[in-house]
C-alpha cells in the first residue's frame, strides 16, 4: 500500500529505562524499516542518542529528533556538527523558550516541535501597544452583531498596508472572484459573513506580524478546522462563530495578555468566550478535539469526540484540509 504524502515512520531510540544499555535493532526491524522506506515512508529516529548500534537505521533515516528536555547543550551541538551536512534533517523536540529556539536554529536544526509559540509572554504593563489598538478595534467592528461598514472602512483606512493586504487576499485565485477594487466592493461581492471572516483573517495576520510565522499558521489552521468540523457535525450555521473561536484562540500569545482580558474587549458570543476561558460547553468539546489532535493525544481525542458525535474518522481529513487552506493564506 502506498503511504499518504509526507508519511513519516518513527523509530524510537530511547534508552532502556531500567538499564544504561541500548537495545540494538534486530535485523528483522531494520529490514521492515528498509521495506517501508522503499514504499515511500520517511524514517525519523525519535529520542535520538548517538551510539554505534543505530548505524543501520541511520543509513535509512531522513530525520533525527533531539529532545531538548533530556539532552544538554554539548550533546545537541555534537549531534548538529555530525549530521548537519549528512542529508539528515535535525528536529529540535520540546523546545520551550525563545532562547532554545535561537540555539537550535544557530546550530543548524531545521524543524522544531514545540508549543511555546502559542504561549503568551506576559509583560508588566497592561496596555496593549498603540500599534495594535487599531487591530482590536477592527476585530470589535467585524465581531459585533450589526456591522457598520462605514466604521470598518474608516478603521481600515488608518492602515493602508492592511487595505492592500485585504485586497490582495480577496483578489487571489483562492476565492476565484472578479477583481475587487475597494472595501465596499468587497462586501458587496462577498456578502456580510465572508467579508467579516476575511477582515478577521487579515487583522490576525497583521497583529501577529512580530511573532513567529507558526503562530499565524496555527491560528488559521484552527479557524478553518473548527469551520470544517461544524459541517461534519451538521451544525454549519455555527461555523462562523467556531471559525472566530479558532482564530482568536492564540490572541493571548499574539498580544501577550490573558485571553480573558482580550475577550472582554470583543463582542464575541458567550459560547466562544466560555470556551476560550476554560469553561464547559459544546464549543469546548470541539476545541478539546482540536487540541487533542494537535498534540497527538489519542486518548484525549477519543474522549472529546465521544462528546460531540461520530466524527473521529473525519478529523484527519478536516485537519489536512484546514492546514492546506491556512498555508495558502499565510504564504
Amino acid at each position: 500500500m502506498k503511504p499518504p504524502s509526507s508519511a513519516v515512520l518513527l523509530a524510537s531510540c530511547r534508552r532502556n529505562a531500567s538499564s544504561s544499555s541500548f537495545s540494538k535493532p534486530s535485523p528483522e526491524v531494520v529490514q521492515h524499516c528498509r521495506d517501508l522506506c522503499a514504499s515511500g515512508y520517511l524514517l525519523a529516529l525519535d529520542d535520538f542518542v548517538d551510539h554505534p548500534k543505530w548505524e543501520a537505521l541511520l543509513l535509512l533515516a531522513k530525520f533525527i529528533k533531539v529532545d531538548f528536555r533530556i539532552s544538554n547543550a554539548d550533546s545537541r551541538r555534537a549531534l548538529a556538527q555530525r549530521f548537519r551536512t549528512s542529508g539528515i534533517h535535525l528536529i529540535a523536540e520540546k523546545v520551550e523558550t525563545q532562547a532554545e529556539l535561537n540555539e537550535a536554529r544557530a546550530l543548524g536544526y531545521t524543524f522544531f516541535q514545540c508549543y511555546f509559540f502559542c504561549k503568551p509572554a506576559m509583560v508588566s504593563t497592561r496596555d496593549i501597544p498603540g500599534s495594535k489598538l487599531n487591530y482590536i478595534r477592527l476585530l470589535q467592528a467585524v465581531s459585533s452583531s450589526e456591522i457598520s461598514l462605514d466604521n470598518v472602512e474608516t478603521l481600515l483606512k488608518q492602515d493602508p498596508a492592511m487595505v492592500y493586504k485585504l485586497l490582495r487576499y480577496l483578489n487571489s485565485p483562492l476565492l476565484g472572484l472578479r477583481e475587487i477594487r475597494s472595501v465596499r466592493h468587497a462586501m458587496t461581492l462577498l456578502g456580510e459573513l465572508e467579508f467579516r471572516r476575511w477582515v478577521s483573517i487579515v487583522v490576525i495576520v497583521a497583529m501577529a506580524s512580530d511573532k513567529p510565522p507558526e503562530l499565524i499558521r496555527t491560528a488559521l489552521t484552527r479557524a478553518f478546522f473548527c469551520e470544517e468540523i461544524s459541517r461534519t457535525m451538521g451544525i454549519a450555521p455555527e461555523g462562523p462563530n467556531l471559525f472566530l473561536m479558532g482564530l482568536l484562540s492564540v490572541t493571548d500569545a499574539i498580544l501577550d495578555r490573558p485571553i480573558g482580558e482580550i475577550l472582554a474587549t470583543l463582542p464575541v458570543s458567550s459560547a466562544v468566550r466560555t470556551t476560550l476561558c476554560g469553561g464547559a460547553n459544546r464549543f469546548r468539546d470541539i476545541y478539546d478535539t482540536l487540541l487533542a489532535y494537535e498534540h497527538a493525544d489519542w486518548d484525549a481525542l477519543a474522549s472529546a469526540t465521544s462528546r460531540i458525535g461520530p466524527v473521529e474518522a473525519a478529523i484527519p481529513g478536516c485537519y489536512q484540509s484546514a492546514a492546506a487552506r491556512a498555508a495558502s493564506v499565510a504564504s
